[in-house]
């Protein structure tokens, strides 16, 4: 198991910069964002070209990685694969398949995305959906020697009631995410809100989870007997703001680490568990996010057995 983070915290930054703090800091592996750009949400991050990547792109990522030390554990374009409006979805489609290009000429095993929803359809109407459109992703990645990896992200804000935007929520459609050919991109953080304990979920899909994020959570259960397990009816101008959770970097919320990575352990993962720092206490100044990501290493780093 390697130590890596995800580049989305620090989208203003260049992937040079980011792969140099993350050398001295100790991390091991990149997680690189690969929106076209920025803007369209928080953590979004645009730190390679991949829609116009040339060799001369390559050569100079390949450089930066042997400068540092670093690896590439996966690339990270995470969108909405089932959206109702087709020309979005075509947009998505075509994006993603830039990315896969793009880590195919560097030898990056993964790309992570999302499975998404067609808000307009049921969950089953959706995978029925999927279905039909989603196996010609998967085999576009497979023919260029990378697997596409999903995140099990509720994605709550893209549904305009609060509701599940992202259908691979949940154990029971990940068996159905895994019979498409898809990985999965394991992250307690989004389990424990919605009233799965993790730990329970690692071995039953030990063989499909091949790279993991390591987010916290924080629960507030006053506000929850107020608003209700689905949030606030009212968000404002912030379509996430459920009102009784939020995330924390590593060792600032609930999830029980030492216990998650022994459990991987037990379970043969041998890939890269990347921080993704979305936490707002550790947010809004270059120099919190940095912070956020020494905490979550200081959290980690022990846990996890080093080479000799």
């Amino acid at each position: 198991m390697k130590l890596g983070m995800l580049t989305a915290c620090l989208p203003g930054w260049s992937l040079g910069r980011i792969a140099e703090f993350a050398s001295e800091q100790g991390y091991e592996r990149l997680e690189v964002g690969v929106w076209p750009g920025t803007g369209g949400r928080d953590f979004e991050a645009a730190h390679l070209p991949v829609a116009t990547f040339t060799e001369s792109d390559a050569e100079a990522t390949r450089e930066l990685l042997d400068r540092t030390g670093l690896e590439i554990s996966a690339f990270a374009y995470y969108e909405n694969n089932l959206h109702q409006d087709a020309s979005r979805r075509a947009s998505v489609h075509e994006h993603l398949k830039h990315a896969i290009d793009a880590a195919q000429t560097l030898g990056v095993p993964y790309v992570g995305t999302f499975i998404g929803r067609d808000n307009t359809k049921s969950v089953r109407d959706n995978m029925a959906e999927g279905d039909r459109v989603l196996p010609e992703l998967v085999d576009y990645a497979g023919e260029r020697g990378v697997k596409l990896i999903i995140e099990n992200c509720v994605m709550e804000g893209w549904h305009p009631d609060g509701y599940p935007g992202n259908i691979a929520y949940s154990p029971e459609l990940w068996g159905w995410v895994t019979g498409l050919g898809f990985g999965l991109n394991w992250d307690p953080s989004h389990l424990t809100w919605i009233g799965i304990d993790p730990l329970e979920t690692i071995l039953p899909f030990a063989e499909h989870i091949v790279h993991a994020q390591a987010k916290d959570l924080e629960l507030f259960p006053d506000e929850r007997n107020r608003y209700g397990f689905f949030g606030k009816v009212d968000k404002g101008d912030d379509p996430w703001d459920m009102g009784w959770w939020r995330f924390r970097v590593p060792g600032r919320g609930v999830v029980d680490w030492p216990h998650v990575v022994d459990r991987l352990y037990e379970a043969g993962f041998d890939g890269t568990l990347s921080v993704e720092h979305e936490d707002p206490l550790w947010g809004g100044t270059d120099e919190k996010v940095l912070e956020g990501l020494r905490i979550a290493h200081r959290t980690l780093r022990p846990l996890i057995a080093q080479e000799t």
